[in-house]
């Protein structure tokens, strides 16, 4: 399976939403899962990680089939030297032969790590970094998911849940 996480602030508290499916080209999640955390603590910069990981923690236990992927709105890894991001920080709660793929909208200060990858007809490439597999290999995964647009449909759609959005199943 393969599970997607965002996080959506409000003041100090968040919610968060994971989805999961089964296949890279899936257009609906199988299932899908959202919590709301309180004391999230301030966004400082540099340190995304803090105030995203407490949700994931408390969203992780909620998703009880087994997880090979999880694909994150953020990076692995802010430099080309490994410096730690979010999804570093993920993957330690999570099995050993689990995979993380972030997928960042933006550029990190000035890296140049990021895998670069364009979807649809945007100018605009998505930034991928991994642990698990290559860069090159989870940019080909983002790739192949279900959309026209530089945003895969899934990654718009728990983005959509994690802001309060119902997901309509068609």
């Amino acid at each position: 399976m393969i599970a997607c996480f965002d996080v959506h602030y409000d003041n100090n508290s968040a919610n968060a939403a994971g989805i999961v499916f089964h296949q890279w080209d899936d257009e609906t999640p199988a299932e899908q899962f959202t919590i709301h955390v309180s004391d999230v603590g301030d966004y400082r910069a540099g340190s995304f990680y803090e105030r995203e990981l407490k949700p994931l923690r408390e969203l992780l236990p909620l998703i009880t089939c087994p997880v090979q992927y999880f694909v994150i709105d953020a990076y692995c890894h802010l430099s080309d030297d490994g410096s730690p991001g979010l999804g570093a920080y993920l993957y330690e709660l999570l099995p050993a032969d689990s995979i993380i793929i972030g997928v960042a909208k933006n550029r990190f200060r000035n890296t140049s790590h990021a895998f670069e990858l364009f979807r649809g007809s945007s100018n605009r490439p998505l930034f991928i970094t991994s642990i698990g597999i290559d860069y090159q290999c989870a940019a080909d995964h983002i790739k192949s998911m279900a959309g026209e647009h530089r945003m895969p449909t899934l990654l718009k759609t728990v983005d959509r849940l994690s802001r309060g959005g119902e997901i309509i199943k068609g």
